[in-house]
């Protein structure tokens, strides 16, 4: 009979009696103590577990946005456009999020969702500030957030900043030696589409080689978009799944709130050049 296999005799650490281990640097008591469900219902756990999950993918968004725009303006573009892909990927694994989200039944979430109260991921912060970050703004949105001062403080505070997209035009600018519109730039407003940003990305993307960054910039931000709007598309079609039509928990349409959401572009520039190219 084999004996069983010692870690120690490999030289594995066995004791953290004084050192700090696994659990302590992640800070795992709390995380993982940070499930309260409200009900007996078992699919409660799941509901929970997937949006504070989604929460930490966000938090790592912003961080690497954050950056991002920070190279952009720098022109340290490489490290931007490492930064930016990251997002993409974020993205990828909230979408994936949605699958295991889908295992719960209308029946399951009816289980338990009069304990949620008004509280709805229409309100998170985060996702906002996503939202903000690359250039997708309305003050009215901080609304929502005016019972945390703090937080409506961290939102009003973006709005005061370039948006992504407004660094990435602001290269674009320098690159080709123009002056795009400055409606382009209104910091507390959804972006609108501009035909002098149309024709200035266009020229980008009819010589690629002598524009090689921008067009790189200019892909990796329609490939963070393409991302972003999968992550939307699953949302409504996993919220129409559970709930049907119902009002959102938050006092939203539910769904038609959601699928107005779709039409929202966020770099439309970038999209509607490619139909005349």
């Amino acid at each position: 009979m084999t004996d069983a296999y010692d870690p120690a005799t490999d030289g594995a650490k066995m004791s953290y009696k004084n050192d700090m281990s696994y659990g302590d640097y992640l800070g795992l008591d709390q995380l993982l103590g940070a499930q309260g469900p409200l009900s007996e219902a078992h699919d409660e756990m799941l509901f929970i577990v997937q949006h504070q999950t989604s929460e930490l993918w966000m938090r790592l968004a912003l961080h690497e946005l954050d950056a991002a725009r920070g190279h952009i303006q720098a022109e340290r573009f490489g490290e931007a456009f490492k930064m930016i892909t990251r997002v993409s990927r974020i993205f990828e694994q909230l979408n994936n999020a949605w699958d295991v989200l889908r295992t719960m039944t209308p029946s399951d979430y009816t289980a338990f969702r009069a304990d949620l109260g008004a509280s709805s991921g229409f309100q998170s912060h985060q996702y906002r500030l996503i939202e903000f970050f690359v250039g997708n703004r309305n003050r009215a949105m901080l609304k929502v957030h005016e019972h945390r001062p703090d937080l409506h403080a961290q939102l009003t505070k973006e709005l005061e900043r370039p948006s992504l997209y407004h660094v990435a035009l602001r290269a674009l600018e320098k690159e080709l030696g123009i002056v795009l519109p400055e409606d382009a730039f209104r910091m507390a407003e959804p972006h609108q589409s501009d035909d002098a940003i149309v024709a200035a990305w266009t020229k980008v993307y009819q010589d690629p080689v002598k524009y090689w960054t921008l067009y790189e910039l200019a892909e990796k931000l329609v490939d963070l978009e393409d991302y972003f709007r999968r992550w939307r598309f699953n949302h409504v079609t996993t919220v129409e799944r559970i709930i049907g039509f119902k009002r959102g928990t938050g006092g939203t349409s539910g769904v038609k709130y959601l699928r107005r959401m779709l039409e929202v572009e966020l770099f439309p520039e970038l999209w509607n050049l490619r139909g005349g190219l």
